[in-house]
């Protein structure tokens, strides 16, 4: 079976985009400002008990990825969630939240 253009780049999207939520630091920012609904570095830095730096890098990967954005209020950058696919991802691995 061969499998067209279109669904090639579907599918290459698809991986991108798990590999992005594919680590467990990742997937637990993600589910906490799921949770949340929007939170700066430094109360995740605190929730996840990782320096800043670590955190930044994770949150750079999920944001080159289109899963989070932040906005930038003076110095400070309160992130969110803006991926519809990430959130229903985050509700169907963790119903608990629900």
């Amino acid at each position: 079976m061969s499998i067209s253009k279109e669904n090639e780049k579907i599918l290459n999207e698809n991986a991108e985009f798990l590999k992005a939520l594919a680590h467990p630091v990742r997937l637990c920012i993600v589910r906490n400002l799921s949770k949340k609904g929007c939170a700066n570095v430094t109360c995740m830095q605190d929730c996840l008990q990782l320096p800043q730096s670590t955190v930044s890098q994770h949150l750079n990967k999920l944001k080159s990825a289109g899963i989070i954005e932040g906005e930038r209020n003076g110095l400070e950058v309160k992130y969110r969630v803006c991926n519809k696919k990430a959130i229903t991802l985050i509700k169907i691995l963790f119903p608990e939240d629900i």
